[in-house]
């Protein structure tokens, strides 16, 4: 089960996360995404998955910020996975292009096929709408003022989702 943090403290001061949060897309119709089962079943076992993804915000981005996955193209639409930044930039070649890389030690992971994911329909109300929770562009930065929200409407969703422990 999923920690609960208390509504008067702060979840990124108690799990520790920095000033930095970023935003990855994965759209099922450009990448399929055919061993998640198997991941997911990775990371329930051994606590441990990591994956790499290509980012936009190469420059700023560092071991240690907080990533977020959101699923695009399909419904349905959100955050379905999150963690931490575990390298620095890379370059790297996929599909004949060469991109910025990072590698992301994944915390959670689910499947948008067959569970709840935390969808569009809360991103995008309160505070949260200020963002753009449909990038066209992967690794762009989370809006500063908006991480703590962010986390705490995730671990919120989770405590009442989640197989894990965070």
């Amino acid at each position: 089960m999923a920690q609960v943090i208390p509504k008067n403290s702060s979840p990124v001061n108690q799990r520790g996360l920095g000033d930095k949060a970023f935003l990855f897309g994965w759209n099922p119709t450009k990448f399929a995404w055919a061993d998640i089962v198997d991941d997911i079943e990775t990371l329930k076992t051994t606590g441990k998955f990591e994956e790499n993804w290509s980012v936009a915000s190469h420059k700023t981005i560092k071991p240690g910020d907080r990533a977020y996955v959101v699923r695009l193209g399909t419904e349905p639409k959100g955050i379905f996975a999150s963690g931490f930044i575990t390298s620095e930039p890379y370059l790297a070649s996929r599909r004949g292009r060469i991109y910025h890389r990072i590698n992301i030690g994944f915390d959670v992971l689910l499947n948008p096929n067959t569970e709840q994911i935390l969808t569009f329909d809360i991103l995008k109300t309160g505070n949260l709408a200020e963002q753009n929770w449909s990038p066209q562009a992967s690794g762009i930065s989370i809006r500063p003022h908006l991480i703590d929200e962010v986390e705490g409407v995730w671990l919120d969703f989770l405590s009442n989702t989640y197989y894990g422990e965070l």
